[in-house]
């Protein structure tokens, strides 16, 4: 049985200093009902994704249900599947309608990050690599992606220009996206040079290279094909793909990024296209580096020329391939558990014309790449609308 989106939420990402875990849950779901057009008491089950690592609230599974009354002894499960933990939480809310058990779930992907210090930030993201050989490594999850951008650029020469050209691509549509953490176009040349505002944080990396520490929710309300087709809009999964591949990162070539490749093919395959029929892409760009080494895992670029995507402008606006029209991780921010869901949300927006400033014109076919741990659980969808 086929699953389509028919309503979504959204609250800005940002540092949000006027919300708890609790209130960012409630203003992402009530927006996805509201705008399903449907009543609380209409939702079957609720899956929320959330972390819980670095926020004050561990338990969330529940939060939904202080929306409304009618929505006590509504089942709901949290998942967690590290920076992929919003997709994941799609994924089970699609099996519970696939097998019969609800006509409409209810997603929150929530994530509450900013109290936290950088140090309890860096510490907790690296508890998703594999602790028994990683945990050494500085600086956290920037500090294993630096190695990794240290390891291409031994194979293949130094990219940074290509790195900074992906930042400065994704503040400038980060610009035009109003939910966006940062709003501010920085320019290639910020980007690209050191400064006493843009420090060299790992390896070869800079802060510009870095997802922020963010805030923020987004929520879908998901149902059968049959009950969207009389409903005022559906987005229907084309492919929805997940592989897991290996966690400790010496057992595999991480520069490959096989598990993102892997996800890629199987989700094109599914759908019966090719790469060169999607108007765009939401992917994974934790890192400016992950960015480039997902064009060339998707088969976008060569292996060892992703570089040559962003400089020759295939991902930019207007070129072949738009990637990350929304700012991406880069800009419009990565709270962990709404990350997943955040870039469906996007991607929904995007071919049912609704996007505003950062709309793709025409774009009726969207793929999603989302990963936890470096490429280790690894989500691909394709969207499309049918009503």
């Amino acid at each position: 049985m086929s699953v389509c989106i028919v309503g979504w939420g959204h609250t800005a990402f940002g540092k949000r200093t006027d919300a708890d875990t609790e209130a960012l849950t409630l203003e992402a779901a009530r927006a996805a009902l509201d705008d399903a057009g449907i009543a609380p008491a209409d939702i079957d089950e609720i899956v929320v994704g959330s972390t819980g690592r670095l926020g004050e609230q561990a338990f969330p599974s529940s939060l939904p249900l202080q929306m409304d009354e009618a929505m006590r002894f509504t089942p709901s499960t949290n998942v967690e599947n590290a920076c992929a933990t919003g997709s994941a939480a799609i994924h089970q809310g699609m099996s519970a309608i696939r097998a019969g058990r609800a006509r409409f779930v209810l997603i929150v992907g929530v994530e509450k990050m900013t109290g936290a210090s950088r140090e309890e930030v860096a510490g907790n993201l690296l508890k998703a690599s594999y602790v028994k050989e990683e945990s050494h490594i500085r600086g956290g999850f920037a500090g294993v992606f630096g190695l990794i951008a240290e390891s291409y650029f031994q194979r293949h020469g130094d990219k940074s220009d290509a790195l900074a050209a992906i930042a400065a691509k994704n503040h400038r549509n980060g610009a035009k996206n109003p939910l966006a953490h940062f709003q501010k176009d920085l320019g290639y040349d910020f980007c690209r040079h050191a400064s006493e505002k843009n420090p060299q944080v790992a390896g070869p990396l800079k802060r510009t290279d870095c997802s922020p520490v963010s805030d923020g929710a987004a929520a879908l309300v998901l149902t059968d094909v049959e009950t969207a087709l009389t409903m005022k809009k559906a987005v229907i999964f084309r492919a929805a793909t997940h592989v897991n591949d290996f966690l400790p990162m010496s057992k595999r070539d991480v520069v490959l990024m096989e598990g993102c490749g892997e996800a890629w093919s199987r989700a094109l395959e599914g759908a019966g296209l090719s790469l060169d029929d999607l108007d765009f892409v939401e992917t994974h760009d934790c890192f400016t580096v992950a960015e480039m080494l997902e064009y060339e895992a998707m088969g976008l670029a060569r292996r060892g020329e992703g570089a040559d995507a962003i400089l020759d402008g295939v991902t930019e606006p207007g070129g072949r391939l738009p990637v990350n029209p929304s700012g991406g991780l880069k800009s419009k921010g990565h709270p962990i558990g709404a990350t997943g869901v955040s870039m469906h949300v996007m991607s929904a927006m995007q071919v049912t014309g609704s996007a505003g400033g950062i709309q793709v014109p025409g774009a009726t076919l969207a793929g999603i790449f989302n990963m936890g741990g470096v490429s280790v659980a690894n989500y691909c969808s394709i969207l499309e609308p049918i009503r």
